[in-house]
C-alpha cells in the first residue's frame, strides 16, 4: 500500500509566502543602509532564512520521508564543499609569484 503525501494547510503556505515577502522587503531596506561592511553578511543571512523557509514549508521537506530529508542534508553538505573549494581558490590566488609581474 502506497503512503499518500501529506498536504500542507493553506494557512502555512500563506504565512510562508508572507514571511518571504517581508524578508525581501527587509533585505531591500537594509541595502539602503550603511552597515560598515556587514551588508553582505546580513544579506546572506536573510537569504539563508528565505531558502530555509522555501525548502521546509513550500517544498514540503518538513513532511517528507527521512530519505528525502537525507538527500537535502547531503545536498547542503555538497554545496558547502563547493563553496569551500571556491573560497580556497579565490583566497590563495596571490600566494604564488607569477613570473613577469
Amino acid at each position: 500500500m502506497l503512503q499518500s503525501e501529506r498536504i500542507a494547510p493553506n494557512l502555512t503556505c500563506v504565512i510562508a509566502c508572507a514571511a518571504l515577502v517581508i524578508l525581501t522587503l527587509i533585505n531591500i531596506g537594509l541595502a539602503m543602509v550603511d552597515l560598515r561592511g556587514w551588508n553582505t553578511l546580513v544579506g546572506l543571512v536573510i537569504a539563508a532564512i528565505q531558502a530555509f523557509i522555501s525548502v521546509v514549508f513550500l517544498m514540503h521537506l518538513r513532511w517528507s520521508r527521512p530519505v528525502v530529508r537525507l538527500v537535502g542534508v547531503i545536498a547542503l553538505l555538497w554545496l558547502g564543499i563547493l563553496i569551500a573549494g571556491t573560497m580556497d581558490d579565490v583566497l590563495t590566488r596571490g600566494w604564488l609569484p607569477i613570473p613577469g609581474k
